[in-house]
């Protein structure tokens, strides 16, 4: 369980699935104790931005980190990935103020992580243990958390359509579980939202490349779904890039129904507003569940098929 960084520079290009304008990004190997810090360049120059629970400044349809100076929009699925492969330290680099959709999942950063390689640091990694039960819920949407010697997740959703209807998965992550059960998962929307989302400017590089689309009856993609539950996967992919914003990786297990990304970041500044009461800040030496005992601890540098 030692900290990891990449072995080199990753770059990347694409649009922005709400701005639909076209962004340049670089992922940079970082030293120990970094963590992840978005650089980002506008008219102004370049400011960093650490991700913290009170830096979400925006959660309509994504999660936006920003100061006065510079935000960022759309870091869920980025996020998402370096948690799943257990990437502690990275420079994000983004010229523009969103993070390119790619293909609507984290699968390419997958690939572009396992490309460029995964170099263990000489330092421990260090995390938040929730070393007390949470239960947070309002109006339909749920998140609790009780102890766990690692990340599990259990979410449920449920939406009033004939090809999703009540989905649940459960999730215990590691690199490997990470990249073949959950980063291949889209975002999904519904036709009949479409107008309205891009008169509100919002939806605006959205096609049919780069999110799973639904009208009355079915799914209008015409290669269909990845998986049959793919919805609750994503949704899971969202958690997981939502509770990357707190100071340090998040150890528990956590149960989730109907949330979504204002609900997510306003259960991570409870628990980190309450920190002492809910949280262990530790650092681990040894393995996080006992599930990895069969798994490396790192996803091996190489191209999966489906990427």
């Amino acid at each position: 369980m030692k900290q990891t960084t990449l072995k080199k520079e990753i770059r990347c290009s694409g649009v922005g699935l709400h701005s639909g304008q076209k962004v340049e990004m670089v992922l940079k190997p970082a030293p120990a104790d970094t963590g992840v810090v978005f650089s980002l360049c506008n008219t102004s120059g370049r400011h960093m931005v650490v991700p913290e629970p009170g830096r979400v400044v925006g959660t309509g349809l994504a999660t936006t980190l920003g100061t006065d100076q510079a935000k960022v929009s759309t870091v869920e699925h980025l996020l998402a990935a370096l948690v799943g492969l257990e990437i502690d330290n990275v420079i994000v680099e983004v010229d523009g103020e969103e993070i390119p959709i790619l293909d609507g999942s984290a699968s390419v950063y997958v690939y572009l992580i396992n490309s460029a390689g995964i170099r263990l640091l000489d330092r421990p990694r260090r995390v938040a243990k929730v070393v007390r039960p949470l239960v947070f819920e309002q109006g339909g949407k749920r998140v609790s958390v009780k102890p766990y010697n690692g990340l599990r997740i259990d979410y449920a959703i449920s939406f009033a359509h004939p090809m999703i209807g009540d989905q649940a998965y459960s999730f215990e992550s590691s690199p490997l579980s990470f990249s073949y059960r959950i980063a291949r998962a889209r975002t999904f929307g519904f036709m009949k939202d479409v107008e309205w989302l891009q008169k509100n400017g919002l939806a605006l590089g959205g096609t049919l490349e780069n999110a799973v689309v639904f009208d009355d009856y079915g799914v209008v993609n015409p290669e269909g779904l990845r998986f049959e539950d793919e919805m609750v996967r994503h949704k899971i992919l969202d958690f997981m890039g939502d509770i990357a914003v707190g100071k340090r990786r998040l150890w528990g297990h956590f149960e989730v129904s109907c949330s979504g990304h204002d609900f997510n970041n306003r259960f991570m500044r409870y628990l980190f507003g309450n920190s002492s009461e809910y949280l262990e800040f530790v650092n681990v030496e040894g393995g996080s569940s006992a599930s990895r005992k069969h798994e490396p601890e790192i996803v091996p540098v190489g191209v999966p098929a489906w990427a």
